[in-house]
């Protein structure tokens, strides 16, 4: 194990968190967005988008050393595998007068929920901010280390 593998770790974990705060923040900024996607002639409203995070694979030759026995299981940290949309359905309002109604007066908007997103949001600060607090204290057994030696 690397001296410095938990500040890889926590890295991966810092960059997933802000990959997640982006993601939510897009979400936030189109909250009112109709015209989201022009698909088969006609508009979509905006879509919402989730990120699907997994831990990091390590590489076959240390699997194959785990499964032999020659080298102790890693902790790897964690990776945005890829962004989703939600698949629930759009919103509804009425409002006759918006360009994008249909006949009955209805407006297709964004199936993006902002109580969601809040919660999402803290969620993901509250990860960033742990995991900037672990960095941190690495860091400073890190120096503390070196200063032994003077």
């Amino acid at each position: 194990m690397s001296v410095f593998q938990n500040m890889g770790i926590t890295s991966s974990a810092l960059t997933t968190q802000r990959l997640r705060m982006d993601t939510i923040a897009s979400n936030m900024a189109n909250i009112d967005t109709t015209r989201g996607q022009y698909i088969n002639g006609e508009w979509r409203p905006y879509t919402r988008k989730m990120v699907v995070m997994q831990p990091q694979t390590s590489s076959f030759s240390s699997h194959l050393n785990i499964a032999l026995g020659e080298q102790a299981q890693q902790l790897n940290g964690v990776k945005a595998t890829k962004i989703i949309e939600d698949d629930s359905p759009y919103r509804l309002e009425y409002n006759p007068d918006h360009p994008d109604a249909n006949q009955d007066g209805y407006v297709q908007l964004p199936n993006v929920d902002p109580l969601k997103e809040m919660v999402d949001l803290i969620s993901a600060t509250r990860s960033y901010e742990a995991n900037v607090t672990v960095f941190d204290a690495s860091k400073s057994m890190y120096l503390k280390a070196l200063q032994i030696g003077k």
